[in-house]
């Protein structure tokens, strides 16, 4: 069975432009990556669980802010290692330079015996939607579509 994981796109208006919230891992991995290596906040969960609580507890892991909201499925996409991702859509505006994200430890250099904290995400930011199709994960681009679909959509009800 595939792995599965849940997220929440945070999305608002600024300037009469849609803008998407994205974060950036952290750790040394990704510490001198950019296009391409931003991602929705997401996490892992298990069959049993509800994805959309799943979605918004992994939110508030990663970022500190709590989604709050009409929430509006984005569906699942399949990413390039098999892993199922399922979004949703929220609108909000949090303020990326107050982020506080959860920990995991890493032995650090490698083979060193040394272990190590790093945060989950390092930073977020706000994005429109052509830099985020730029920053984002190949695999999660699918998303910026159906978002500005959904957005589309609701504008014109």
């Amino acid at each position: 069975m595939s792995t599965r994981s849940a997220g929440i796109l945070m999305y608002r208006r600024s300037g009469g432009r849609l803008e998407v919230l994205l974060v950036h891992p952290g750790g040394p991995f990704w510490a001198k990556k950019d296009a391409g290596a931003w991602s929705i906040p997401k996490g892992e969960y298990a069959v049993s669980d509800d994805a959309l609580a799943a979605a918004v507890r992994e939110f508030e892991e990663e970022t500190g802010f709590r989604p709050e909201g009409d929430f509006v499925p984005l569906g699942a996409v399949p990413q390039p290692s098999r892993k199922i991702v399922t979004v949703w859509a929220v609108q909000g505006d949090v303020d990326p330079s107050t982020l506080t994200s959860n920990e995991f430890e890493l032995e650090w250099p490698p083979k060193s015996g040394r272990k190590r904290l790093f945060p989950e995400v390092d930073r977020a930011q706000w994005f429109s939607l052509a830099q985020a199709r730029e920053k984002i994960l190949p695999g999660q681009r699918e998303f910026l579509d159906r978002l500005k679909a959904a957005v589309s959509r609701r504008s014109s009800t």
